[in-house]
């Protein structure tokens, strides 16, 4: 500021002088002095409004790099000022760079985002939101959330402000077969905007019906036999019976004793094949062994079923590959023989069953057990696996079947890297098949 005073001075000192050396002589030198004053400080304004024009002119927003003044109070104002906007520039920077990160934080999060102004439009949200309810992720900002979402269930919670509790809601992709289910929940935050989270929740839904059906199924299974021994016990402790109805009841009572104790014992390996590391490659069993011993137990069931006469099936046992399975003996003894005495229990005597292990073209190999029984409807077969599913639960109960045979199958085969499928027709019966991965199978 002090130069430019200097400035200012030394302009009405210069004219003041020249002024008065050209100036004629006596009064009259002073008043062109004067006016040769007036004139330097007029010239001293019109420089200095030019200096802050180009001043002006370079704050602007396509302001240049360079400086258009570099000395002078302009010039010092301009580097100021230039400083000053390049630590603006960085803060700018660094915020967007924050902003950014976090944003980027939410785009990856499981979770559905979306935030809200406090006209409920959408100001920003994640890709997982957009593929909750359908949204794209670009076109529909600034739109009004409640336009977007029809869920009478949604908008009712939107429309009634009381956010304590979520909202579970069906998602845009649920259908009947696949049903999708959302956790959504708001929270208010400043300006009256809304935060809105979603998930989903359907393998929770899903795990927790599991978790209901396998206790209330256990229950059943349990208490079906309970309810017969209790029965036969209080018979036998209040009623004279006769020695054959005494034999005869005490029959059905060890039969049912040995029906919970069975289901137990399949329960027990359920949770020990769930609980146990996948079998290494390091112990092999004899494919053709496995194969008898299979067959053996075959021909001792369908004794067992049709009383101790002979044998009814048409048993085929078919042995097409002379190698070694890797992996547990008793847990792939157990999962083979439980698809081949399902085989014997379902199919009618005479009928066919065929049994046989071969290796496929591309190494890996394929245990086939082949009935001629009622068949399976196609509903039922994406359910087969399930625990305690039964196709026809009277039957399943006739011939002995706790309802997790197949659970058993399948999580042996996985436990072994293999595939479980399953065909049927209705009349035409069954074909279940494992297929195991070339690692575990060797000549």
């Amino acid at each position: 500021m002090a130069l430019r005073i200097l400035g200012f001075v030394g302009f009405l000192l210069v004219g003041a002088g020249l002024g008065y050396l050209l100036g004629v002589s006596g009064n009259e030198r002073y008043m062109d002095a004067l006016w040769a004053a007036l004139l330097g400080s007029a010239l001293w304004f019109v420089l200095d409004a030019v200096r802050a024009t180009r001043v002006l002119g370079w704050l602007t927003p396509q302001r240049a790099p360079e400086l258009p003044l570099k000395s002078g109070v302009w010039g010092e104002v301009l580097e100021r000022t230039q400083r000053l906007l390049r630590d603006k520039d960085r803060t700018i920077a660094d915020s967007n760079n924050r902003l950014q990160d976090f944003l980027s934080a939410l785009q990856a999060s499981p979770n559905g985002v979306i935030l809200l102004d406090d006209k409920n439009r959408i100001e920003w949200c994640n890709q997982m939101s957009a593929a909750h309810f359908g949204l794209d992720a670009r076109r529909d900002l600034q739109q009004i959330i409640g336009n977007l979402v029809r869920d009478p269930g949604f908008s009712a919670y939107l429309a009634g402000r009381n956010f304590a509790q979520e909202l579970l809601m069906a998602g845009r992709e649920s259908t009947p077969s696949r049903p999708v289910r959302l956790s959504v929940q708001l929270y208010p935050y400043g300006g009256g905007r809304l935060l809105l989270l979603s998930r989903d929740v359907t393998a929770l839904e899903q795990a927790d019906a599991m978790r209901r059906d396998f206790v209330a199924n256990v229950s059943h299974e349990i208490r079906t036999p309970l309810t017969v021994l209790a029965g036969f016990v209080e018979t036998l402790q209040t009623l004279e019976l006769e020695p054959q109805e005494r034999e005869s009841y005490l029959a059905l009572m060890a039969q049912q004793s040995q029906r919970m104790q069975t289901l137990v014992s399949d329960l027990l390996m359920l949770s020990r094949l769930e609980g146990s590391p996948t079998p290494g490659v390091d112990a092999w069993m004899s494919v053709p062994t496995l194969m008898r011993q299979l067959s053996q137990d075959a021909q001792a069931l369908t004794r067992v079923i049709n009383g101790g006469e002979e044998l009814v099936h048409d048993l085929s046992f078919e042995c097409l590959f002379d190698g070694e399975l890797a992996g547990v003996a008793t847990e792939l003894h157990s999962a083979l023989g439980n698809l081949v005495s399902n085989a014997i229990r379902y199919t009618s005597p005479g009928r066919r069953i065929g049994v046989s292990f071969r290796q496929i073209p591309d190494g890996q190999a394929e245990f086939e057990v082949q009935d001629c029984g009622p068949g399976i409807a196609p509903e039922h077969l994406p359910r087969l696996t399930e625990r305690f599913y039964r196709v026809d639960r009277s039957r399943s109960r006739e011939t002995g079947g706790t309802g997790l045979g197949l659970a058993i199958v399948k999580h042996v085969a996985q436990r072994h890297g293999a595939t479980l499928s399953i065909e049927s027709k209705l009349g035409q019966g069954s074909v279940f098949r494992i297929r195991f991965p070339a690692g575990r199978v060797r000549q």
